[in-house]
This record gives structure tokens, sequence and C-alpha cells, in this order.
């Protein structure tokens, strides 16, 4: 089983006050993380944003 990870909106810079908090694998949420980025934010889906999303990403603690 792969470690799950985080991603944390309330982490990166926006006007928006995002508070949304994702956790799985990094195989299912980084994708995710775009499509939120996308959708929500306005971000393009570029390599860079994926890159970005990919490198904020924490282990999540144990039982999540």
């Amino acid at each position: 089983m792969s470690q799950r990870k985080v991603a944390d909106c309330r982490k990166m810079p926006s006007d928006k006050n995002c508070d949304l908090v994702m956790t799985g694998s990094e195989e299912h949420l980084v994708p995710a993380a775009v499509a939120h980025a996308v959708a929500n934010h306005g971000h393009q889906d570029t390599p860079e944003l994926r890159d970005g999303i990919q490198k904020m990403l924490e282990n999540a603690p144990d039982g999540q």
C-alpha cells in the first residue's frame, strides 16, 4: 500500500481563502488537486502546476 499524502489548499497563497484538504495516494491526489486548482483557482493545467502540487504534498498522519 502506498503512503497516503495530503494536499492542503490553506498552505498555498490565495485570495479565496480556500480551506480544502485532500488525502490519498499521490497517483490519485495529484490529478484531483490539479482539477481543483484549474476549476476553482483559475490555474492552467501545465507541467509546472503539476510539479508544484507534487512538491507541496506532505505525508498524511497515520490513520488518514
